[in-house]
């Protein structure tokens, strides 16, 4: 039963190689890439869809944080991921400050994200005209849900990239030694 644990553990560690060999590639120091990723992740969970990348970029550089590192967890909310966590970000918030039920709000988040899979890129003002059209009911909720959650993933991420980072960074060390 271990072995076979250990061999699901290692397929699973192989699979990451390339992203860890990436992520270890990266220049700066350990927390600067790490506190950039926190970054990113805090970003990618606020409704800012379409100036996400552009925020992780300046606001790395203004805090001398790394920027790909900043600007790839923008990925995470897409017009797929979008109701599922907007509507958890806006759960929180509706605990907090009340609002509109959840399900009629997840259901407005999937017409709007069949909205967003029509638009490119570049309309930036459709995009966010399209959470605006939900109303300050929906939307102050959503944004104070999003804070909180942004700011738990983004301490778990900082806390887990720092740790696989000085992991990563060892054990180039002790091979660099070794050879």
């Amino acid at each position: 039963m271990a072995k076979l644990f250990f061999n699901r553990k290692k397929n699973y560690f192989f699979r990451l190689r390339p992203a860890l060999r990436w992520l270890i590639k990266l220049r700066g120091s350990t927390k600067a890439i790490a506190g950039g990723f926190a970054l990113g992740t805090f970003i990618a969970f606020t409704p800012t869809i379409g100036i996400q990348m552009f925020l992780g970029a300046v606001f790395a550089t203004l805090f001398n944080l790394n920027r790909p590192a900043a600007i790839i967890p923008a990925w995470i909310t897409n017009p797929v991921t979008i109701p599922p966590i907007f509507a958890f970000n806006y759960w929180i918030g509706h605990l907090l400050l009340g609002g509109p039920s959840v399900t009629s709000v997840y259901h407005q988040l999937i017409d709007i994200c069949k909205r967003l899979a029509t638009l490119n890129m570049f309309q930036i003002t459709e995009q966010f005209m399209a959470f605006v059209a939900l109303g300050k009911e929906i939307v102050i909720p959503l944004i104070v849900g999003s804070v909180v959650v942004g700011a738990v993933c983004a301490a778990i991420a900082y806390w887990l990239s720092l740790r696989i980072l000085f992991y990563l960074n060892r054990k180039r060390r002790a091979r660099a030694v070794l050879s």
